[in-house]
């Protein structure tokens, strides 16, 4: 069962609407159909939000740390709560596949994305799940952190929000722990 949804992404408006934002928009979306209300933690250093889903109480967490630090915000989450990595589910942007695809896994190495890599430090554990939210690589020779860091295209938007529904329609069975079924279900798409 999972017990914490954390979104990745940056503070800030410079930031809000960048690929590397997938994290935080997925969850702003969530948060709105749940009817929660963000609240800025300070013990958490994040914006938190607390909700039920599928009969069970259900926290939110967008890290306020930036990108590279999210680790630290999780970590403090996860200690104060007492939870297992395997309750917690991260969400975030993923560069291995095509706008708009969307994937869930268990576990594995970070492959690059320095959120996963810190909050596997700070977990110190990479047993937690996570929802992965494609966007797409850059074209030959770019640079990756200027890809990430800059806005989709208005098609790239399109595909990103389709992608963000058909998450949303996995979220209650997730919750509630179905997540080999959903694994089935969303990574065949």
């Amino acid at each position: 069962m999972i017990k914490l949804i954390v979104g990745l992404g940056n503070p800030g408006r410079q930031y809000e609407k960048t690929r590397h934002n997938a994290g935080f928009l997925f969850l702003d979306r969530l948060v709105s159909e749940l009817g929660c209300v963000w609240l800025r933690e300070a013990r958490f250093q994040g914006l938190f939000a607390e909700g039920s889903l599928v009969a069970s109480k259900l926290m939110l967490l967008k890290p306020e740390t930036f990108m590279n630090r999210s680790g630290y915000s999780v970590g403090k989450v996860a200690r104060y709560y007492k939870l297992m990595p395997d309750e917690i589910l991260v969400v975030h942007d993923e560069l291995d596949f095509d706008v708009g695809m969307v994937r869930l896994k268990r576990d594995g190495g970070h492959a690059g994305h320095n959120g996963l890599r810190d909050i596997v430090a700070h977990l110190g554990s990479k047993d937690f799940y996570r929802l992965r939210l494609g966007v797409g690589r850059p074209a030959p020779g770019k640079v990756v952190a200027d890809f990430v860091l800059s806005e989709p295209s208005r098609s790239e938007c399109l595909a990103m929000d389709k992608a963000f529904d058909a998450a949303m329609g996995f979220i209650s069975e997730i919750v509630a722990g179905d997540i080999a079924s959903v694994m089935n279900k969303i990574n065949t798409r």
